[in-house]
Formats: structure tokens, C-alpha cells, sequence
């Protein structure tokens, strides 16, 4: 491998890219994309397409993995110059107190999410969107000039390497998803392969999946590999409905999904001794597979997920050797194919 994961996280992290406004993260993986092909672009709807293998002979596989973030956005900016703010996805409103946050106005500004302190303010129940506020000790004239309604707000979180292969950022759901797919080709360049593929990092998947209802429609594939995060065990989470982090790919197995497809892939992470993990799931799987497989005549789709610590927090944590168990099992399946291609 010659690209670094570190600084390919880094680079796609610390970006903001909130769902509906995802310029600067699109474009930051376009320019990664244009390493594997020249054929890549923005779509009409914001989402980065890319042409990676194009015979007109073989099935269609779709790679794809959203690009969008939670965050907030700038709803009213009351006389004292406090931003009021609604929520764009689902971020945790249990950890936004007194959180730093980036508006990005005409210019980027940093502000605090205000909130009374403990010794004043009654009960301990998580604050609600509606009552909160940022300060960013501008008067409301100042703020005028630099911050519209509609802007967007990112919750401030470095992102950073941590011991071992664990990496913690704002972001990675799911860039970190983008990441297993520029990582998968590049293992896969230069090799035989048994479909004509397309790349797709589609955006606001958080608010309703509506990239992929574009991209799909445009695309039309037959396999679609779904690369996004889902629930790392934690000490109080459920131990029945988490994965165990640094224990490989997440392979998805739901009636929404192709069982004929994650059967395919749990036979090739036996063959090829890459770690994996079952993700079985009652109905449909809240990714953009749900989408993307019942466009026009339908596609056979599984999920690939890596597991995820402190998911829509300001500082989720993955470990990076999950990202390449899931890029690992993304090339061999589009070198190998389907168990007929075998």
C-alpha cells in the first residue's frame, strides 16, 4: 500500500461536508478518486461519481460509501448575537454541552455551545436542539456580515491517531467507509476484474439517503457493495446488537439485503484469512443499500461496516486495520466475483 490511512483520514475529516452542503468534502474525495481514473466527477446533486472499470461486458458493481456528516445548522440569530440552531441528521445530544464548534460563514468562526452551569441549572436531562445556543461573542451586527441562515456548524474534534491502528475523529462515519474504497483500489489496480465497477460517494445519506436515490438511478448496477459503519462494543453497550472492534469487517445479513451476495463474501474472507464479523439485522439496515437495491429492476447488495466507538459524537473512534479487513474483501470480490465467476 502506498497510501497512508492516517493521512487519508486526516485529510477527509477535517473537512465539514454537513449533509446538504457537502462541497468541500466531495471535493476533497474527488481529487483522492482521480488517482484511479480520469472518468470522475461532482454530479448534479453534489455526490462524487467515478468510472473505474467500463467494458460494457461484464455485470455492474457499485462501490459506495456516503460523504455527508451530522452536524447543525444556523436557524436565527437573536438581538444579544446568540445563534440558535437546528439539528441536520441525528448528533448526540447528550455530549453538546459547552461543545466548541466551527460556523462556516464567509468565513470560518469558532463558537461554544451555551449552556448554564451545573450549580444553577435543575435535572441532567440531555439539552434539546431547540434551546440551544451558540456564543461566539459577536453582537448580532458582526455577526451579520460574516454568518447567513442556512449555514452550517461542525462540531470541533482534531482529528487524531491514536495507540495502535485506533484513529478518532468527527467524520468517520463514514469516511472512513470512503477510505476502505480508495484503499480497495488500489489493491485491486492493475488487476483482472470481474465486473465493469462505478464509485460513488454519495451525499446526505443522514437526511434520508438522497444521493443514492440519484446516483443509483444514474447508475444502475447490479451488485452494490455498501461500505459504512455500525456499533462497536462498548462497556455499556448491548453485547448482542455490537461488533468487536479491531475483529475485522462487519458483513451484513438482513432480508433488505442479498443473501446469496453476504454468503459470497463470508466464503472469500475464509479463503483469503481476512477478519470478519456477522451484522444480522432484522429488516432494513438504515444504509444507503436500502436504497440503491430496489432501484429500477433491483441490485444484489450487502453492507460492509466497520465497527464504530461514540457514533454522531464529536469523537468517534475506529481502528484502521477494520478499514483495511473491509477494503481487503471489496478487492477480492471485485477481482473474483460471484460464486459462478469462481
Amino acid at each position: 500500500m502506498t497510501m497512508n490511512i492516517n493521512e487519508m483520514l486526516y485529510t477527509l475529516c477535517s473537512v465539514d461536508g454537513v449533509s446538504g452542503d457537502e462541497r468541500s468534502a466531495s471535493q476533497a474525495a474527488l481529487e483522492m478518486l482521480r488517482r484511479f481514473t480520469d472518468d470522475c466527477y461532482i454530479d448534479n446533486f453534489g455526490s462524487v461519481i467515478g468510472h473505474i472499470a467500463k467494458s460494457g461486458k461484464k455485470p455492474k458493481l457499485l462501490l459506495d460509501a456516503h460523504i455527508d456528516r451530522v452536524g447543525l445548522i444556523v436557524s436565527y440569530i437573536d438581538d444579544a448575537g446568540f445563534i440558535k440552531v437546528g439539528a441536520v441528521g441525528g448528533p448526540d445530544r447528550r455530549v453538546l454541552a459547552a461543545q466548541s464548534v466551527t460556523i462556516h460563514g464567509k468565513e470560518k468562526i469558532k463558537g461554544t455551545v451555551s449552556v448554564l452551569p451545573p450549580h444553577v441549572k435543575g435535572g441532567d436531562s440531555a439539552l434539546k436542539i431547540e434551546d440551544m445556543v451558540i456564543d461566539t461573542g459577536f453582537t448580532k451586527e458582526q455577526l451579520s456580515k460574516i454568518v447567513e441562515l442556512g449555514d452550517r456548524i461542525t462540531f470541533d474534534c482534531e482529528p487524531t491517531a491514536l495507540i495502535g491502528t485506533r484513529y478518532c475523529a468527527g467524520a468517520l462515519d463514514d469516511r472512513c467507509g470512503v477510505a476502505s474504497i480508495l484503499c480497495a483500489l488500489e489493491m485491486m489496480s492493475g488487476k483482472e476484474l470481474a465486473f465493469d465497477i462505478d464509485v460513488s460517494f454519495t451525499v446526505q445519506e443522514e437526511t434520508g439517503e438522497r444521493g443514492a436515490k440519484i446516483a443509483a438511478y444514474d447508475l444502475d448496477p447490479d451488485y452494490v457493495l455498501e461500505m459504512d459503519v455500525s456499533f462497536a462494543k462498548t462497556p455499556d453497550s448491548d453485547r448482542a446488537k455490537c461488533a468487536d472492534m479491531s475483529k475485522g469487517v462487519m458483513i451484513g445479513i438482513a432480508p433488505s439485503l442479498s443473501r446469496e451476495l453476504s454468503e459470497r463474501l463470508i466464503c472469500l474472507a475464509k479463503e483469503n484469512d481476512i477478519p470478519y464479523q456477522l451484522e444480522v439485522m432484522g429488516g432494513e439496515t438504515g444504509t444507503n443499500a436500502d436504497t440503491i437495491s430496489v432501484n429500477k429492476s433491483g441490485a444484489k447488495a450487502c453492507t460492509l461496516s466497520i465497527p464504530l466507538k461514540f457514533m454522531h459524537t464529536p469523537a468517534e473512534i475506529i481502528d484502521t486495520e477494520d478499514v483495511m479487513s473491509t477494503a481487503r474483501l471489496i478487492a477480492e470480490f471485485a477481482m473474483k466475483g460471484g460464486a459462478d465467476n469462481a
